[in-house]
């Protein structure tokens, strides 16, 4: 058997100077249409915050210096950046000299400004891990005794309410997998969900979030394909919904969707990613 009868991952050869023609943006308006939601009249507010891990350039004399970073995608902005055209591009620092660090900073922020279409934000370093799995106001679903047999496609049919109770709470799983429509492999997550209104059937929200499980689609569109299920279904009076994925080719994504008036949680990490 040759290196090229092996199934792992052909050799790709990466930028080897800047270049931010490789940021290849999806216009949002497309997977919305397949939810049915109106680009032009968003029932949500929101931010997909990205965790660049993988950070590197060279300083005007040559020496490499290495970084992290937090970047903020408005969900208003027409496009989203696919995710491996983002590492390629980050991966384009490596070997080009800048000024400063101010000037990656910069020069990152207006370039995916100009790809996504709207004001990105760019800031370097990144938010603490934090505990809000563990926290005592928010109810972990994974444990539930029940029976699964749908992975796919997503079905909403499964989330049901008890209209008799009405409740504030936060619910989260860490069961909910996708998978990427670009390269096919699998996006693990886990999802917060907060609400007022009538109470959520728990077991229902189970098995609608592992319906996901076999399901090719952007991170940020499952998260508002969520979103719109969750108000379609449940009628709550507020929503918020955040995932938090695992990293991946040294990016995560955390895209969180809310009703307007809703505040964004505070920026966070998971163990897991």
């Amino acid at each position: 058997m040759t290196a090229q009868d092996l199934p792992l991952g052909r050799h790709v050869d990466y930028p080897r100077e800047y270049d931010a023609s490789l940021l290849f943006p999806i216009a949002r308006a497309l997977g919305r249409g397949d939810i049915g939601i109106d680009d032009n009249a968003l029932p949500f507010i929101g931010v997909d915050r990205w965790h660049a891990y993988e950070l590197s350039w060279l300083d005007g004399h040559g020496k490499p210096h290495v970084g992290t970073a937090t970047i903020t995608v408005p969900a208003t902005s027409p496009n989203l950046v696919e995710s491996k055209s983002l590492k390629l591009y980050l991966n384009s620092f490596n070997s080009t000299r800048f000024d400063s660090d101010q000037a990656v900073r910069e020069r990152m922020a207006a370039d995916l400004s100009a790809a996504a279409g709207a004001q990105v934000d760019v800031a370097f370093g990144l938010p603490p891990i934090d505990e809000s799995a563990d926290n005592a106001v928010v109810d972990c679903i994974d444990g539930l005794d029940v029976a699964i047999d749908d992975y796919g496609p997503p079905h909403a049919g499964h989330l049901s309410v008890d209209p008799a109770q009405i409740v504030s709470e936060t619910l989260t799983s860490s069961l909910l997998k996708s998978n990427c429509p670009v390269t096919g492999q699998p996006d693990w997550a886990r999802v917060v969900i907060s609400y007022h209104g009538a109470k959520l059937d728990r077991a229902g929200l189970l098995r609608y979030l592992v319906s996901f499980r076999d399901h090719a689609e952007f991170h940020e569109q499952c998260v508002e394909r969520i979103f719109a299920d969750l108000t379609a279904h449940a009628s709550p009076q507020r929503l918020s919904v955040e995932a938090r994925y695992t990293r991946r080719g040294g990016l995560d994504i955390n895209p969180w969707r809310a009703a307007p008036g809703t505040a964004q949680p505070t920026a966070g990490r998971d163990e897991r990613q």
